[in-house]
């Protein structure tokens, strides 16, 4: 409960400050609102193949623009010298984990609000369904649980902008893949309910995840 109160703390901080700047979420919109024109306009969609193509576009933008703002969330600290003071505040190191996680997680969703609905506007797909928003629900969970611990990890070396990548997207595999295969087949609909089998991985890959991200993070986020 104590971690809890103190994760609130740094978490509503960061809102505060974001509300203030729009620095991490503006980034992420633009760029995944980039990518969705950029594909819109690149790619030969007929009616035959819209289902097929959509679902990397729709978790291209949101991978891409997810990295960004993860990545961001520990540099801003570090920039403006607070990370430093988080470290040395008495305060448990998984309250900072849950604060920052809760945070990406949360910028992350409203960035796919706007980004799901451009979506549906240019590829004229129904993405109100149940099983499609928790599939985003999910996936971003999982992403951001690694995500959180990698940018922790990235936030002390030079080439942080590169090494964050680098490291996260092998081990982010399988909820992409897993997220990709569940919405492609939402948007088929599909009669196989192929999408399930997508879910529970996803399921396993959170709770994995997020269990090792928490024990580990103490370590990680020290010099």
């Amino acid at each position: 409960m104590q971690a809890m109160r103190q994760a609130s703390v740094i978490l509503w901080k960061d809102v505060v400050c974001e509300l203030r700047t729009k620095e991490v979420l503006g980034g992420m919109l633009v760029f995944a609102l980039l990518v969705l024109v950029t594909c819109n306009i690149a790619f030969d969609l007929r009616v035959d193949n819209i289902a097929d193509v959509a679902p990397g576009v729709l978790w291209v933008a949101i991978i891409f623009a997810g990295t960004l703002g993860i990545g961001r969330s520990f540099v801003i600290e570090r920039d403006r010298g607070s990370l430093a003071g988080l470290l040395l505040a008495p305060i448990d190191r998984e309250a900072i984990y849950l604060a920052k996680l809760a945070g990406n997680c949360l910028f992350m969703f409203a960035m796919e609000a706007v980004t799901l609905a451009v979506f549906a506007a240019f590829f004229h797909l129904n993405v109100l369904q149940f099983w499609l928003i928790a599939v985003v629900f999910l996936g971003t969970l999982g992403f951001a649980a690694v995500g959180t611990v990698f940018a922790a990890m990235a936030v002390h070396t030079r080439a942080r902008e590169v090494l964050l990548p680098v490291l996260l997207f092998p081990i982010a595999i399988p909820v992409v893949l897993g997220a990709v295969k569940a919405t492609g087949s939402l948007l088929a609909a599909t009669a196989d309910q192929e999408y399930l089998l997508w879910t529970q991985l996803l399921v396993a890959f959170d709770a994995i995840f997020l269990v090792l991200s928490f024990l580990v993070f103490g370590s990680v986020i020290e010099e």
